[in-house]
């Protein structure tokens, strides 16, 4: 072979391996490309607080560690104030898929959730801190099936409210009869209506209003939030015990979780457990018990405490709000005697228990 048509040979071997060598990188780009596009997602948060709510923020922390966790595969964007959709239809949103995540008031829709409120019933939990990881470890083993429709992320609660009142000291049962109150939850609800009451509906925006028009003589409401809402102004007796609490999930778009690939998944996963139920709920729970003691240091008002007496008969007129749970269960094929007394070991375990 001649000199010649080896240097032919040579030179068409070279373009054919620069060839395949450029065949190869645009191929593999050309496969990367679109997977780094599809790692990329963005989830709307739902709320319905405002944005100097303390849950806006510790919202903010818990989707800033998910996106560190995905190495920056997972953001979020959140929407307060309702911009999404009103607070009563959160769950709805997110099974809809309206909304990605939706922070989701259990007690707004009566009937629906019938074993997470439970936790409503008067003078059960102690706290919102610890009371928020008691919550969500009991919940776990009923979610699935209570919330079947959307992927449940964590449980957590609102510190305990009071009673607030501008016209007298509710200190014993018998002191609601005749008065018109707005009540926070279903359960309290019940209990004023059982003991003579009447129940004056409104938003908690709406509070100060019906107050100031005298339609209402009293509230329910947590202690942080009483400053927070201007309430401060139109009430003057303050009853410093847990009488109710209050439920809010964190749920998921189900098709949209299980879309996500395994490492997405897994970083949403480790940051919807009962350690960051707490987390998420604690600096609220805290927010609202600093306002007890404002209230006690605010000239004008009086904070009072029941005796070991006044308590056994709250207790005592919470009974019947008991028993019918507990026939909602019963029509419904569950056994509330266990579900209640698991609550009850999950209460005591996380020092929550009243």
């Amino acid at each position: 072979m001649s000199k010649v048509a080896d240097q032919t040979r040579t030179s068409c071997v070279a373009r054919l391996l620069a060839s395949l060598a450029a065949t190869a990188i645009f191929a593999m780009a050309t496969m990367q490309l679109p997977a780094v596009a599809q790692t990329a997602v963005e989830l709307k948060i739902s709320l319905w607080v405002p944005p100097q709510h303390p849950l806006v923020k510790s919202t903010q922390d818990w989707a800033n560690a998910i996106e560190e966790e995905s190495k920056g595969t997972l953001k979020f964007k959140i929407f307060p104030s309702e911009q999404l959709g009103k607070a009563a239809d959160h769950f709805d949103m997110a099974r809809d898929g309206i909304v990605d995540i939706a922070y989701v008031a259990t007690g707004y829709q009566p009937g629906r959730f019938p074993i997470i409120n439970v936790a409503q019933i008067p003078f059960i939990v102690e706290n919102g801190v610890t009371g928020s990881a008691a919550i969500d470890s009991w919940y776990r083993k009923y979610a699935a099936a209570e919330m079947k429709d959307v992927h449940f992320c964590l449980a957590f609660i609102q510190d305990p409210g009071a009673f607030h009142s501008r016209t007298k000291k509710i200190v014993v049962p018998s002191d609601i009869a005749g008065m018109r109150i707005r009540p926070s939850v279903g359960y309290v609800g019940e209990l004023i209506s059982s003991l003579g009451g009447t129940n004056v509906a409104s938003s908690a925006p709406e509070a100060r209003m019906i107050l100031e028009r005298g339609t209402a003589d009293a509230i329910t409401f947590p202690w942080g939030s009483i400053f927070l809402f201007g309430l401060e102004n139109v009430t003057k007796y303050h009853l410093d015990a847990p009488l109710y609490t209050a439920p809010f999930v964190w749920v998921v778009n189900k098709a949209r979780y299980e879309a996500l690939p395994p490492d997405q998944k897994k970083a949403l996963d480790n940051h919807c457990t009962t350690e960051w139920a707490e987390k998420l709920g604690a600096p609220w729970a805290e927010f609202e018990a600093a306002g007890r003691a404002k209230m006690r240091a605010t000239p004008g008002h009086e904070v009072y405490t029941l005796t070991p007496e006044q308590l056994a008969q709250w207790r005592k007129a919470a009974e019947p709000l008991m028993t019918s749970w507990q026939s909602t269960m019963r029509s419904a094929g569950r056994d509330p005697d266990q579900i209640f007394s698991e609550l009850k070991d999950a209460l005591v375990k996380y020092k929550a228990s009243y």
